[in-house]
């Protein structure tokens, strides 16, 4: 059988149910089994950041993954490359911050861990999955690289910051605006560079908004049933929801598993 290598999203696509009480069906326990057992090639494409997104890696019994929306690349457990964000760039946004008084927070570490300058950042970003240190006087121009930049605001306040313009973006929450790496489809043809084989062998499952930028004509694309309407219509295939054993049924009827 032709070797494939497949790139899966995590929420929605992999993993079901609420942000609080997320779980991988059994039925894609199995579909991943038997894929690797068929001798094809796993791997996660996700825009978390390593740090975060490792251990749900290795929580499934994996270790290929792209990681940090396209800038990460884990190959056999080790990573491979983590590229961070445009630094000159992120830096015009956060001197527009503090020019129109927003506040902001940044990631310079591969870890669960941000800076801000300003205490009421923490309330602001209503998240507790990182750890945030406040410290007055941090200056950002003397932090070497920025992996991801926190950015409390409404998606109104959003257009009032003009050099968003020259950085990718992305939001998960009505409370704030990610300035994170955006491009999964780049991860993809990257960690196929590491295999050593042809991008037509890619297979690319999703479910949001953050997936269209995999969805490419240059591989195969599913979309779970569950997926927005504009992923659904670069979808090679539909499969069923998540829940619903979608990705299961998926690799059985391209023939990938039995």
């Amino acid at each position: 059988m032709r070797k494939r290598y497949f790139f899966f999203d995590i929420d929605g696509t992999l993993a079901a149910g609420p942000v609080d009480g997320r779980y991988v069906p059994e039925s894609t326990k199995l579909a991943l089994a038997e894929l690797q057992r068929a001798g094809h090639e796993i791997a996660i494409c996700t825009g978390r950041a390593h740090a975060m997104a490792r251990p749900y890696m290795e929580q499934l019994g994996l270790s290929n993954m792209v990681c940090d929306g396209g800038n990460g690349i884990v190959i056999n457990n080790k990573l491979v490359e983590l590229e961070p964000l445009d630094r000159d760039a992120c830096i015009r946004v956060l001197e527009e911050c503090d020019r129109k008084g927003m506040l902001w927070g940044v990631s310079i570490t591969d870890t669960q861990h941000r800076l801000t300058r300003d205490a009421r950042f923490v309330e602001a970003v209503h998240d507790t999955y990182m750890h945030t240190t406040v410290d007055p006087s941090l200056d950002f121009h003397e932090l070497p690289r920025f992996y991801k930049l926190f950015i409390p605001c409404t998606p109104e306040e959003e257009g009032r910051i003009e050099s968003l313009a020259s950085v990718p973006t992305a939001r998960f929450s009505p409370y704030v605006l990610f300035v994170e790496p955006v491009d999964k489809g780049r991860g993809v043809r990257r960690m196929m560079e590491h295999y050593g084989a042809p991008v037509g062998d890619a297979v690319a499952f999703g479910d949001g908004e953050n997936d269209l930028s995999m969805f490419l004509p240059d591989w195969t694309c599913i979309a779970m049933g569950n997926a927005i309407p504009e992923l659904k219509e670069r979808a090679d295939y539909v499969t069923a929801d998540v829940d619903k054993d979608g990705i299961l049924l998926a690799c059985q009827h391209f023939g990938w598993i039995e």
